[in-house]
């Protein structure tokens, strides 16, 4: 029962309320603003790529743009210190690797704690590392390569995308198990590498088939082998490591979307939905096999699990070889 002298109130809050329901939707909704992906290499490299791939096919369906931001350096770390300790709302993500994740930690003094501190959107893909040299430099196959390096202890130089990163620690696997020694150059990013071995300036590169895979495609890049059990499905031609003889230099990096640990669940899994919807679209999907890539079939949680081995995995690997920086 509503006394008559109520019914004013009554219908004044009820009109405040039905007014006040949309703007405190509108408040609530995500996202209501775009979203940056902050990367940890420089452009044109395979986590730009990728990340640039899933900014265009998410931000349709999100209804926001998502915009790429590259922030290059210190194994990809700078990009995900940055992401680490940004606001927690779903408005800055990560586009990053297995080198920041799970090696970096293991080699680097950082001020933050991936496991702790980012949060898994979704894997994206496994891609194998190629051996590779320009096509100008005088080594036509793995074997005249393997000669010239241990011809020169020291004196051929090996380019990496920065200290820590996949590139880094194939390289050092690499020399252990061939029994030789390079000098480690490290750049910000695979695609200035690239230009300095296309200059002559530095001999070889144990890149990931997605920075490299144009250039090899295109005759620049000459691929020796890679770095994985199986052969790589873009250069069936290429043989592995273990083929040639090279055992225990097997290698390879995954590229994985990241949040801050403490964003909510309801943006989290509003997030995820969408990724996931982005990487099982046809064109994604062709797109990373293009760059001589496995696409990944892992749910969030199993993802979480492969992450916390590989980082044990990696642990264990760096003191074994007694991996240290340069």
């Amino acid at each position: 029962m509503t006394f008559a002298w109520m019914r004013p109130f009554a219908l004044a809050f009820t009109a405040a309320a039905v007014m006040a329901a949309p703007i405190g939707q509108a408040q609530t909704a995500f996202p209501a603003k775009p979203i940056r992906i902050n990367v940890g290499a420089s452009a044109g490299g395979g986590t730009d790529i990728i990340a640039r791939l899933f900014a265009e096919k998410m931000g349709g369906p999100l209804g926001q743009p998502v915009v790429v931001d590259n922030k290059p350096g210190a194994a990809n770390t700078i990009a995900a210190d940055l992401t680490a300790k940004s606001a927690p709302d779903g408005y800055t993500l990560l586009m990053a690797t297995n080198s920041a994740q799970v090696i970096a930690p293991h080699l680097l003094k950082l001020n933050f704690d991936p496991l702790k501190q980012l949060t898994p959107v979704g894997m994206v893909v496994t891609v194998p590392h190629v051996l590779l040299v320009s096509s100008e430099n005088p080594a036509r196959n793995f074997r005249e390569l393997l000669a010239a390096i241990k011809a020169k202890p020291d004196g051929l130089r090996y380019a990496s995308s920065g200290m820590g990163s996949t590139q880094h620690v194939a390289g050092e696997l690499f020399m252990a198990a061939t029994d030789t020694k390079m000098t480690h150059i490290p750049y910000k990013g695979s695609s200035q590498a690239h230009q300095d071995i296309l200059a002559g300036q530095v001999e070889v590169m144990l890149d990931t088939t997605s920075s490299a895979i144009n250039l090899i495609r295109s005759g620049k890049f000459r691929a020796l082998a890679v770095s994985t059990p199986r052969r790589a499905t873009e250069l069936p031609d290429v043989p592995t490591l273990a083929e040639l003889g090279v055992k225990g230099a097997e290698m390879s990096t995954w590229y994985a979307m990241y949040a801050p640990a403490e964003t909510p669940p309801a943006v989290l899994a509003r997030l995820s939905l969408e990724f996931n919807k982005a990487l099982r679209l046809p064109e994604v999907q062709a797109r990373l096999l293009g760059l001589g890539g496995e696409p990944s079939t892992l749910t969030r949680e199993q993802f979480m699990q492969l992450q916390i081995a590989e980082d044990q995995r990696f642990a264990a690997l760096i003191k074994e070889r007694n991996i240290k920086l340069d």
